[in-house]
């Protein structure tokens, strides 16, 4: 799957995961948020979640801690 991750309205990191078949362009002019902080691909593994890769269209890559705050908005989606 992919993901971008944007700044909330409130400064906050929110990631926002889509297929593959939707391009990041595409995807991002639906979101009202305006900055993107991040974006590429995740994985859900058997030991957690992995992010990698780029959107180029969006010159924006997959950061370190992307994988830590998708994990903990999937175990606590409220926060």
């Amino acid at each position: 799957m992919k993901y971008i991750m944007f700044e909330d309205f409130s400064g906050d990191p929110l990631p926002i995961l889509f297929p593959n078949r939707i391009g990041y362009l595409e995807f991002r002019e639906q979101i009202p948020y305006t900055t993107v902080l991040s974006a590429g691909y995740v994985q859900m593994r058997p030991n957690g979640v992995t992010c990698h890769g780029e959107a180029k269209e969006l010159e924006k890559g997959a950061r370190p801690e992307d994988a830590a705050i998708i994990a903990k908005k999937l175990d606590a989606p409220d926060n």
